[in-house]
């Protein structure tokens, strides 16, 4: 079974990510979803891993690798909470442990995005990635 990695701004989800997200978790095989307990993306991603898990009996572990700093800590209700880091450093973890990123970001690539410099960091581990675009779009790298 797999590990699904996700990174997401804190903005959230536009509807369109959100539908290509569920469809995409109903559709993969996976035992374990990790995120970084923020608030916007990564709670409503929790929030529809959770749904569908208890929706389908499927017996998925969820980790939060929660941030340092509370300010936008979402404070999900997890199976796993690891210990809190700094951002860039849990989101390194995010990768390394999953064997699949899932990304939802608000813009095109830019620099100054945790959400994108995750991205590009899981391209230099070469790992697969699944990006959804405002338009719920899915690039697969």
């Amino acid at each position: 079974m797999r590990k699904i990695g996700f990174t997401g701004t804190r903005e959230g989800m536009s509807e369109k990510q959100k539908e290509a997200f569920k469809a995409f978790i109903s559709s993969e095989q996976f035992n374990e979803f990790h995120h970084g307990d923020c608030v916007g993306s990564d709670k409503e991603a929790h929030d529809i891993v959770s749904e569908y898990r208890e929706e389908s009996g499927n017996n998925i572990k969820i980790v939060g690798h929660p941030p340092k700093y509370n300010k936008y800590r979402a404070y999900c209700k997890v199976d796993l909470s690891l210990s809190p880091k700094d951002y860039l450093t849990r989101n390194h973890d995010i990768v390394d442990i999953s064997d699949v990123l899932v990304a939802t970001p608000c813009s095109k690539e830019r620099l100054h995005s945790g959400t994108w410099a995750t991205i590009r960091y899981a391209r230099k581990k070469d790992e697969k990635i699944f990006i959804f675009n405002l338009s719920g779009k899915l690039k697969q790298e």
